[in-house]
């Protein structure tokens, strides 16, 4: 039973992150492909715009190569097969873990502030999120796994990075602390080497499926030393319960071992695990954190934590082109600071999950199916392909017919008059009695889009009608494309 103790509120946050080098400017192929000879056969152009093939997992791989090499100046590669991150989604997560440290929420371990310390649960051969935190802050990392292949290249790809090396420790979760060692790797100045050996390193097959007594590994208990204490931790949990859920997205490849993609009841269950050590931990880390690729679990999570006793939520959305990520953080810490809950306003913003897609639809045939859907009721439809968005103006008797309500809003909005931007540019007068709002599809993960509608008149009040005719269109796709 939970204590009644006053507990902060969970705020949202921002679905970018302004201090990324990403928020607002995504690669430039062309450019890349000019100054790194390697990358530039995996390049070609679709009128004047530079595209890559993401369902080439060669290609995917050396522009995160090339990406960290110019952007941060890290050498890294991993071995065919391994899980290929994109730079831009993790550097918005690092960002977004600043942004918490930096915050003055809650009260700090002690210290000056001036050395960061993080934990990476499943750093992966790829060791990403320790990369990238050295070198853009400067911070520490403990970065965990528990595969020989994780374990050799995490360490490879720390010790062809010499000028912050030190500041990364890559430990076995299958060993206990006391105990832990990983054997030290030569100093890899050249890439081509590191690529070489990787050919070498692809063809071992991991303790996961070559030990039948196989015991799944910590997560932070018997990981973390003894008085051991962190600013930190994030996780890229197994998002998947199999692998065949992790392969059906034929549009990109990333790659992915099971041991990286697949856990026994999925990332809910995983994160779960994490919240069963933060309970025993608690102050030991100032923020838990962890990324979620379904927005659907959030919920239970979160009443999972105030269950055992945490002081604060924090959860954001990260979107980096057409896809969606979420992060969740919490704390055992005092609050240091008064959260000013905002004003309860009427959303102009809704979004929904289509999970268990059925396999013979994709994004475009829910998007066509989006604009079916308000057309059939005589609403004015602009479908955009390349941006996967359906523009609508819809009267409110339209609007209730969808709805399948007869209360007439158009009385409350008689003194109001609002303007509509065109798509291209020009301002439309838009009749007060009609509502206006956009529909986007982003892809999330194989099997799962995420819907997000948005009016185009922010202080409409006629928000409340946006949210039946929203929950309408959400029953509908659901009744139609999921299993």
């Amino acid at each position: 039973m939970r204590s009644g103790k006053k507990r902060a509120r969970s705020e949202p946050g921002s679905t970018k992150q302004p201090r990324s080098k990403y928020s607002d400017n995504p690669p430039d192929f062309a450019s890349l492909a000019s100054l790194y000879p390697s990358f530039k056969p995996f390049v070609f152009f679709s009128g004047s715009r530079a595209r890559i093939d993401w369902t080439d997992y060669n290609a995917t791989r050396e522009l995160t190569r090339v990406l960290l090499l110019h952007d941060h100046g890290v050498n890294w590669w991993i071995p065919d097969g391994q899980l290929c991150p994109t730079v831009p989604n993790r550097s918005n997560y690092i960002h977004w873990i600043n942004d918490l440290l930096s915050s003055g929420i809650i009260q700090s371990l002690g210290g000056d502030g001036s050395k960061v310390k993080g934990f990476d649960i499943g750093t992966g051969a790829n060791c990403i999120y320790p990369l990238l935190g050295a070198s853009l802050f400067g911070w520490s990392f403990v970065g965990s796994d528990f595969t020989v292949v994780a374990l050799e290249w995490a360490e490879k790809n720390v010790q062809s990075n010499p000028h912050f090396s030190d500041l990364i420790e890559i430990r076995d979760s299958k060993v206990p602390p006391q105990c832990s060692s990983v054997p030290e790797v030569e100093n890899t100045e050249r890439e081509k080497t590191i690529q070489e050996e990787a050919e070498i390193s692809a063809t071992v097959k991991s303790d996961y499926h070559d030990n039948k007594s196989f015991i799944e590994p910590a997560v932070l208990l018997g990981v973390v030393k003894e008085n051991e204490t962190f600013d930190f931790c994030m996780s890229n949990p197994p998002f998947f319960e199999t692998f065949e859920e992790a392969g059906l997205n034929p549009k990109t490849s990333c790659g992915g071992t099971p041991e990286e993609m697949v856990c026994n009841g999925g990332e809910q269950a995983f994160v779960s695990r994490i919240i069963k050590d933060s309970a025993v931990l608690r102050q030991r880390f100032r923020w838990y954190t962890s990324m979620l690729g379904k927005k659907a679990n959030l919920k239970l999570l979160i009443s999972k934590l105030w269950e055992v006793g945490v002081t604060i939520v924090k959860t954001t959305e990260f979107v980096q082109g057409q896809t969606s990520r979420w992060g969740l953080a919490w704390s055992f810490m005092p609050i240091a600071r008064k959260i000013i809950a905002p004003p309860v306003v009427k959303k102009s913003v809704l979004s929904f999950m289509l999970e268990c897609i059925k396999r013979q639809y994709s994004a475009v045939d829910v998007l066509q199916s989006v604009e079916e859907f308000f057309k059939s009721c005589g609403a004015s439809c602009k479908l955009n392909s390349s941006t996967f968005s359906v523009d609508i103006v819809a009267s409110n008797d339209q609007c209730n017919t969808i709805s399948k309500n007869d209360i007439a809003d158009v009385d409350s909005v008689r003194s109001h008059g609002y303007e509509k931007q065109s798509l291209d540019g020009s301002s439309l007068q838009v009749p007060e009695y009609n509502l206006s709002f956009r529909i986007l599809v982003f892809q999330q993960m194989p099997g799962t889009l995420l819907i997000k509608g948005s009016l185009q008149q922010k202080d409409s009040p006629l928000s409340g009608l946006f949210s039946r005719v929203f929950g309408s269109l959400e029953e509908s796709l659901k009744s139609k494309f999921c299993r």
